[in-house]
């Protein structure tokens, strides 16, 4: 009974159709089709905003005046279940330190080291009384608090994880707390005091050596960035005898070489035979190669740990977010580290937390025109958004500013035009043959770099908070 029902109601169908089904027709059809898309690829502002300086040979000499750096970087910690300890090599970052590479020593200094937690508020020293310990940061939030010109307390710097300070007390019976420095976050610190470091030094003879040594060595005369200094005479009237000088080079300067990405496309030759109308297969395949080439471009020239720019960072030129949070007063704080900023680079996430700081205070801020697009600005300088920048597991992310450009003094991106078989700048396409399964391959390489000519063409606003919304 039921087969007889299906048939009738099938005949009922075929009675009441009187024209061409469209899935019949779409057979017959030639459908109007996209080409390929790709989710992946961004805006790459910062591909488009460096200028790009050709290099011969691969390699990239930056020569700059001699500096006397000491101390000048990051402490490195290790975390083991709810263990912190100091790498010890990191210890190498105090000033006192530096170049001394007695790894037995310096990981007994590491064991010396005193773990202290701290709460929001809870001062770790105290401005005028005796400096005794030098505090490295594990993490956490401080700030150091001074007496302002006009009685009030004033904060002087804001330090976070990595950082240290009090090293000048390992050494210095005399030496005194010329801040208060006060938890702006609850976090962790390792102390290491003064008494344990005379101590081990007193009974290891490599260390205190190199303390006899560290102090024989006369005063460097340099200027407010480290160089040495250039003496000269202005001001004087007569026949003054004039100082002599000259201009130091660093002796052995910093060498870019030009990094590279490289992948092997593989087309069957069936498929570029027969598959090419009316979009050629290959070029496609070609195209989305490239494009992923290139975001990958971005992303080591931001990350990677040889030249990526949030790596070659000088401390210096890294602050602290004063509440968390990117606001218009720490963007002014970041302008205001190098003369000529042209650039602002962000996470997404991160320009919508500044815009939510704007919001808050009324402050709408005006955006440029950037060929032919709109981009969020501050102070006209403009802000460009880059995904490649990380985002923490505790919602946290870094903001870069920078100044660009070869004559500036600046950042500059690096590449090499003109190589063999180049299809665009630094970028070639080669044949690499077909294979036993007809499967044709061509290797895809990008050549490039980043280079930062002198320390302060480059800043970061670090520790960004961006999930706050109150």
């Amino acid at each position: 009974m039921s087969v007889q029902a299906g048939s009738e109601s099938r005949d009922a169908q075929a009675q009441q159709q009187r024209s061409l089904g469209t899935a019949a027709a779409r057979n017959l059809a030639s459908t109007t089709k996209s080409a390929p898309q790709m989710q992946e690829i961004t805006s790459r502002w910062l591909l488009k905003a460096l200028p790009w300086v050709g290099v011969q040979g691969g390699t990239y000499r930056v020569n700059r005046r001699l500096s006397y750096t000491v101390g000048d970087g990051r402490v490195t910690f290790v975390k083991t279940g709810d263990q912190i300890q100091v790498i010890p090599a990191e210890l190498g970052e105090l000033p006192l330190l530096r170049h001394y590479d007695d790894l037995d020593v310096l990981t007994e200094l590491a064991q010396r080291c005193r773990r202290r937690d701290f709460r929001p508020g809870e001062e770790l020293t105290s401005f005028g009384s005796r400096a005794e310990e030098v505090f490295l940061l594990a993490h956490g939030r401080i700030e150091q608090v001074g007496p302002g010109p006009y009685g009030e307390d004033a904060v002087l710097a804001t330090v976070a994880d990595g950082a240290y300070f009090g090293e000048q007390s390992l050494t210095d019976d005399e030496a005194i707390w010329e801040y208060t420095a006060r938890a702006a976050t609850a976090g962790t610190a390792l102390v290491l005091t003064r008494q344990d470091f005379l101590a081990l030094a007193e009974r290891a003879d490599s260390l205190g050596a190199h303390l006899r040594q560290a102090r024989s060595l006369p005063a460097q005369r340099t200027n407010a960035y480290g160089e040495a200094a250039v003496d000269l005479s202005a001001g004087h009237v007569g026949e003054q005898v004039l100082p002599g000088t000259f201009v130091d080079y660093e002796p052995s300067p910093r060498e870019y070489e030009l990094s590279i990405a490289q992948t092997v496309l593989k087309v069957h030759t069936r498929v570029a035979d027969l598959y090419n109308h009316p979009m050629n297969q290959t070029e496609h395949q070609l195209r989305l190669t490239v494009e992923a080439l290139r975001e990958r471009q971005e992303h080591e020239m931001v990350n990677n740990r040889s030249f990526g720019l949030l790596h070659n960072a000088d401390y210096d030129q890294r602050i602290q977010s004063h509440d968390g949070v990117p606001s218009p007063d720490d963007m002014d704080q970041l302008l205001s580290m190098r003369r000529g900023s042209k650039l602002f680079l962000a996470h997404p996430k991160a320009i919508a937390a500044f815009g939510r700081e704007c919001n808050k205070r009324g402050i709408y801020p005006d955006p440029v025109e950037i060929d032919g697009q709109y981009v969020t600005a501050w102070r006209g300088v403009p802000i460009f958004p880059c995904n490649k920048i990380p985002v923490s597991d505790a919602r946290t992310t870094s903001i870069l500013c920078m100044r660009t450009g070869e004559d500036d003094q600046g950042v500059i991106g690096l590449h090499q035009p003109g190589i063999p078989d180049e299809l665009e700048p630094s970028l070639s396409v080669r044949f690499m043959g077909i294979n036993e399964q007809a499967i044709i391959s061509y290797l895809v390489t990008a050549y490039f770099s980043a280079a930062v000519l002198v320390p302060d063409a480059l800043g970061v606003l670090e520790n960004v908070e961006i999930g706050r919304w109150r």
